[in-house]
């Protein structure tokens, strides 16, 4: 109901501005310029809104649709409902049967089924999206980023079917999914590019004639797609023909293409792209640029606008080659014209353009005051960009952490699974956003992309910027799954960011920094999980207790599984796991010693052989329907502590004063303990690509065995240990869950 009611004011509050807009243009009407002219409109009648959910939406715009399809799910798509409503616009969703209670569908007007779990029975389906968007009576479909966004073939058939495409038109999309042919493109229209070899010819052999002219370290990039998917980079000569067989075989499982271009590798590359807005009226603009180079597996982490160091005149000069290279092609709508930047020698090469809305535009829109969702709605419906060049400005700095589920102590392994509790840093609008498609209760799912969130923070400056970004990822709670907060924590507090000293290659050259060795939790951080796992234990009992007898002594002895004796004193003790937040494998056992204080309601909790600590407190329960959640109110000796506490099942997780400690009971495991000493277990689940060995070959720790294909990318699984393979379990296109034993070898088969 309460959705229900915000999306009719949304619709009431957008009306009434139109109205308002309607009678204030006929008070103006003469002397006033066409909406078909080829200058910029006024923006006299502007109005910007900063919404509940940070999004500066400008209500002078005139309407633009009445419906939208979004062929998208997650947080992108929530993204897109989110705007949509400011203005008035009815959604409709699709989802896969994997995605059947996602946010996505809860928030949309409208939701149809579209297909299996897999992207390609589903969300790549473009005759199925038209199909529904037909039958929703949708007057344009969204394609947000992924998926079909960049799918000249889908764009063209929206078009056929009378369906505007929120985006560029095709050829604009065929000239720039190329990267090949857009690089011909950019060197003709005067854009600098990066020295390589984007021709046609890929046989190996000009392949390998041609990275000798390159020369090493060069990258190999397929001609499609984006995301990290299809790159290489080769430092040798002899490591080419593996690099390049597995770029082609990545290509062609994500982009059904594995055509490759090679280039020269700058080895202190900045990544810095600029944002471009177009219309059908020949009317571009530049909204400024990102800084997007800490990247790790060539895929984005943090990202910032404006550029730490960025001269105004740098600025303008690169500006000015983004909206070169946008005209180049007919370009209309948002896109992101990527550069390589040479911090040796402040040179800078185009590398791509994506014709799309790019994962990190928040930052852009918080630092320009402009909706670009809006302002894709705006120009696809017919209209020009409201603004000119020089009436945009910067306003302050504004930081994006893309929060993953994934282990950065397991080269950034993607994980999968429930996330028990979901709860983001707050903040006020227009300084904090939080772009998500999921709550607590809901799952990672692994035919997916593993990001859970966008985290985005703005502020006068960068100074202050970061600062917030450090506090709101402290205060971001996230259970279930390993995370990388911690390492961004990390990353947005390393003196060389501080400083804006980043490069491609930040995570490499800091990473014993980033990513050093797991530390124990605190003592107090344990005894805190111990007090919510008693506390919980005794509200438990008394719920259950049908002695009515009980609620008299809550923690007397004989209404607890320990081992208390008589005449003894009133003691426990515990054996807790914990792990850390970012590798929930790495367990350590801790010996708890509690002993109960019946005067002072009390316990004294002694942790690993320490001094016993006086802990006293209660919990609160915190009304959800999505998780078990509690508020521990806690004194440590004089030490006040407020923690929030997740259950799930015999799991605790507790968060307090920017920690959190993962704790749970010992379970004995058996099965795949021995394999993953002895063997090869799959990391999750996935995909067999390609098996590199077979029974009785001899390997040595760290060669390959098997490649897999999970979340959308390669895995190298290798040997980790010498020995002599006897059973290789399954064959390339064989489907395997996470766990399975892959690979064993004979000295683990003979015992």
């Amino acid at each position: 109901k309460q959705q229900n009611n915000s999306q009719q004011q949304a619709m009431l509050r957008s009306r009434f501005f139109q109205s308002l807009r309607r009678r204030c243009s006929a008070a103006v009407q003469n002397g006033a310029s066409s909406m078909a002219s080829s200058s910029p409109a006024s923006s006299l009648w502007a109005r910007s809104l900063v919404t509940q959910c940070g999004l500066h939406v400008d209500e002078s715009m005139p309407a633009s649709f009445d419906k939208v399809l979004i062929a998208n799910r997650g947080e992108i798509a929530c993204r897109v409902i989110r705007t949509a409503r400011e203005v008035g616009v009815k959604t409709v969703a699709v989802y896969s049967d994997a995605d059947g209670d996602a946010q996505h569908v809860r928030m949309a007007d409208e939701a149809y089924r579209i297909g299996p779990p897999a992207a390609a029975e589903s969300y790549l389906k473009g005759d199925k999206v038209i199909e529904i968007a037909k039958r929703a009576g949708a007057q344009a479909i969204h394609p947000g980023y992924g998926f079909l966004s960049e799918n000249a073939k889908f764009a063209q058939l929206c078009a056929d079917e009378g369906i505007t495409f929120i985006g560029p038109p095709v050829p604009a999309i065929e000239a720039m999914g190329s990267k090949s042919a857009s690089k011909e493109i950019m060197e003709g229209s005067g854009v600098p590019c990066v020295p390589g070899y984007h021709g046609a010819d890929q046989s190996i052999e000009r392949l390998r004639e041609e990275a000798q002219k390159v020369g090493f370290p060069l990258m190999i990039k397929a001609w499609l797609g984006g995301g990290g998917k299809g790159m290489r980079i080769v430092h040798k000569a002899e490591d080419f023909d593996e690099a390049l067989d597995s770029c082609k075989r990545e290509a062609m499982n994500a982009f059904s293409d594995d055509n490759v271009l090679l280039e020269r590798y700058i080895t202190r590359p900045r990544h810095i792209e600029f944002q471009v807005f177009a219309d059908q009226h020949g009317n571009a603009v530049h909204l400024f640029e990102r800084d997007c180079s800490v990247q790790r597996r060539h895929q984005k982490v943090l990202e910032e606008a404006p550029a730490p160091g960025m001269s105004a005149e740098l600025r303008a000069k690169m500006g000015q080659s983004a909206v070169d290279a946008a005209k180049a092609v007919g370009y209309v709508g948002a896109g992101t014209v990527e550069f390589i930047f040479d911090a040796e020698t402040d040179e800078y090469f185009f590398m791509e353009m994506n014709t799309r809305l790019q994962v990190e535009h928040p930052v852009t829109e918080m630092i320009t005051q402009k909706d670009l969702v809006q302002l894709q709605f705006h120009v696809a419906a017919g209209h020009q960009i409201p603004f000119a060049q020089d009436e945009l400005n910067i306003h302050g700095h504004s930081l994006e952490a893309r929060i993953y589920a994934e282990n950065p102590y397991n080269e950034f392994l993607p994980a999968t699974g429930k996330l028990a509790h979901v709860k983001p840093p707050k903040g006020a609008p227009g300084k904090v956003r939080v772009e998500t498609g999921v709550e607590s209760g809901d799952e990672v799912k692994i035919f997916y992309d593993p990001m859970i969130s966008k985290l985005v923070v703005w502020a006068p400056n960068r100074d202050a910027a970061l600062r917030d970004m450090s506090r709101c990822l402290r205060e971001y709670e996230l259970a279930g799954l390993p995370t990388n907060i911690p390492f961004l924590v990390r990353s947005v507090e390393h003196p060389a960011f501080v400083e804006g000293m980043v490069e491609t290659g930040f995570i490499a050259e800091h990473l014993d920094d980033l990513i050093p060795p797991a530390e124990a939790p605190s003592p107090s951080l344990i005894a805190l999980a111990a007090q919510a796992i008693l506390l919980q234990e005794s509200d438990r009992a008394q719920f259950d207790s049908s002695d009515p007898n009980f609620a008299t002594d809550p923690y007397s002895p004989w209404n607890a599984s320990s081992n208390f004796r008589v005449n003894l004193p009133n003691r426990r003790e515990l054996r807790l796991m914990t792990t850390s937040p970012e590798d929930l494998s790495a367990e350590q056992e801790h010996k708890i010693v509690v002993d109960y204080d019946e005067e002072s309601d009390a316990f004294d909790i002694t942790v690993d052989d320490g001094e016993p600590m006086r802990v006293s407190g209660h919990l609160q329960e915190v009304a959800s329907s999505t998780t078990s959640s509690s508020r521990l109110h806690s004194l440590i000796g004089d030490e006040r502590w407020e923690a929030n506490v997740a259950l799930d099942g015999d799991d605790v997780y507790v968060f307090a004063k920017g920690q959190q400690v993962h704790v749970r009971v010992p379970r004995v495991t058996f099965g795949a303990s021995q394999a993953a000493e002895r063997g090869a277990v799959a990391p999750m689940a996935g995909k067999i690509n390609k098996v590199f060995v077979k029974p009785g070959d001899s390997v040595s720790k760290g060669d390959a065995l098997l490649v897999m294909e999970a979340m959308k990318m390669e895995h190298r699984i290798t040997a980790n240990a010498d020995g002599v393979v006897d059973a290789v379990l399954f064959d390339a296109g064989d489907f395997v869950e996470g766990g399975k034993t892959l690979v064993t070898f004979a000295d683990a088969a003979e015992e």
